[in-house]
């Protein structure tokens, strides 16, 4: 009886043992499986040598090795050759060589160490696994493969648990379509996404993205980068503060301070949000628009609400640059203003549309459409049609007017030269002495004249059909005669600088030519 009594408590204690065991975390480590056990206390003391297929097991984690050295009383023991441990269902560790303590649930694994998650292999030369935390962590260099994906840092974390991986210093990723530069990487691998934070380059096809922050979804291909962002390629690069890149349809989206440098076209485009889509070859940036092309003596700058860019897709060429709404320009020595402008790469014309007008010097150039052909980056001839009119202020006073159905402005370095005006031509000229006394105003109508104009005065007129020429001195000048019908002065719109492109006009007031009077600027 007393042999009984003693038995059952004994059998208590263990339980209860084992119930504070488990309430703590601290299970105990069995031997499932060895060939052959010795106890040699040459190994220290309380361990037990396990030679031949060991298998030991804490919880529902088992452990494979060649050979162990086992400590029961502190669940601690050393695993040599062909190391393995199945974690659970999915995860698998193996490795040359192992050490684990069962108190803590701890393994610290060496050489040739590789862990397998589905699909997902980490390979390393170092690894510990924390068991309570679902966490292996490699400090020196590891390597993780997934599919087709392949990701390389000097030091890792993985969460089996949650299938998160955590890399830093020196991360490589590599996918058949790209190749990722960063510092500091974590890869959502159910999502296929991966969260870089720090300075990161990605090599996409002929692409490369630049940002400091961001993700990429290797699956879709599809990147958002932020903290100032890049894409650049052979021919252009465009920075923002942020961007969106979709790589299969190889579309980008650029947010806030965007900036373009076009090296083919020598040109920079700047606004605050812009598209791009590669494959369609069309592309468009607006909000605070502005571009700037570059020529050898001067720069030409550009501003529109939107301006969209076309490509041939084929031959990956600039095809045309369309401009529009409220669209004004200014150079040196030209500048501008429309509502639309056209320009075609191929013929190197650009089209104004919708009250267009150019000044260049003292001459103002308008028509109910103007169509320019560009040469050397400069206006070779302007067609103003209908209703074409140039008017160019005179050295002292007054106007010199031409007016007509189709009229031709040539340009020869970027001066007026001479205009052909063809139907109902009509001209108004001051005329003077050498000595710039006036001698009186010329007026004249024809059906066609060609016209020469020299230090931005008319020196010479060529009449053709039907002509009525009138000198009026000054003396004897009639009312009105100075003017000829439609004269629209509006030097208040011609853009005075390069920052004056951005202005818009509140209440344009027409210039009757007696007394100037300036719009009102917002």
């Amino acid at each position: 009886m007393r042999r009984i009594k003693f038995l059952i408590l004994t059998l208590f204690v263990f339980a209860c043992c084992g119930v504070y065991a488990q309430q703590n975390g601290k299970t105990l480590v069995h031997i499932e499986h060895a060939d052959h056990q010795v106890y040699d206390e040459s190994f220290g003391k309380d361990v037990e040598r396990l030679i031949g297929n060991v298998v030991l097991r804490q919880d529902s984690t088992f452990f494979y090795s060649d050979s162990a050295h086992f400590n029961e009383k502190t669940r601690y023991f050393d695993g040599f050759g062909h190391v393995h441990i199945k974690v659970n269902d999915t995860t698998d560790i193996f490795s040359d060589k192992c050490k684990y303590a069962g108190d803590k649930k701890f393994a610290e694994l060496f050489d040739n160490v590789i862990l397998k998650d589905d699909s997902t292999v980490l390979k390393t030369n170092y690894m510990t696994y924390d068991r309570n935390k679902h966490l292996a962590t490699y400090p020196r260099h590891g390597t993780i493969t997934r599919n087709d994906k392949n990701l390389v840092s000097d030091k890792g974390y993985y969460r089996d648990d949650i299938q998160v991986a955590y890399f830093r210093k020196n991360v490589v990723v590599t996918t058949p379509k790209s190749q990722m530069f960063t510092d500091t990487l974590v890869y959502k691998i159910q999502e296929e996404k991966m969260y870089f934070y720090g300075p990161t380059t990605i090599y996409y096809e002929d692409n490369i993205l630049v940002g400091n922050f961001g993700w990429y979804d290797t699956q879709n291909e599809v990147a958002y980068l932020d903290k100032r962002a890049t894409l650049s390629n052979d021919g252009y690069s465009i920075s923002s503060d942020s961007m969106f890149y979709d790589g299969k349809i190889e579309f980008a989206k650029a947010m806030s301070n965007v900036f373009i440098h076009d090296t083919i076209n020598k040109a920079i485009i700047e606004g605050n949000y812009g598209e791009m889509w590669k494959k369609l070859g069309k592309s468009f940036v607006t909000d605070s628009v502005r571009a700037l092309y570059f020529a050898e003596k001067d720069t030409l700058f550009l501003h529109s609400d939107t301006l969209f860019f076309f490509m041939d897709t084929v031959n990956e060429k600039p095809e045309r640059v369309l401009a529009y709404y409220n669209v004004r320009f200014y150079r040196n020595d030209i500048q501008g203003k429309c509502d639309s402008l056209n320009y075609y790469v191929a013929d190197s014309t650009a089209k104004m549309r919708i009250n267009p007008m150019i000044w260049a010097e003292n001459s103002q150039l308008s028509g109910d459409s103007i169509n320019i052909v560009i040469a050397n980056r400069a206006i070779d001839s302007a067609l103003l049609y209908p209703n074409g009119f140039i008017i160019q202020k005179d050295t002292i006073e007054g106007f010199n007017q031409i007016k007509g159905k189709i009229m031709t402005a040539y340009f020869k370095n970027n001066e007026l030269d001479h205009v052909y005006d063809d139907g109902n031509a009509e001209t108004v000229y001051w005329l003077r002495e050498e000595d710039g006394s006036i001698i009186g105003i010329n007026v004249s109508q024809s059906v066609a004249m060609d016209i020469k104009i020299k230090d931005n005065q008319i020196v010479r007129i060529k009449y053709f059909k039907k002509t009525t020429e009138t000198l009026y001195p000054i003396e004897k000048l009639k009312p009105g005669v100075e003017i000829l019908k439609g004269f629209e002065w509006k030097e208040h719109l011609r853009p005075v600088d390069k920052n004056d492109i951005y202005r818009k006009e509140v209440k344009a007031v027409e210039d009757t030519g007696k007394g100037r009077r300036k719009g009102r600027r917002k």
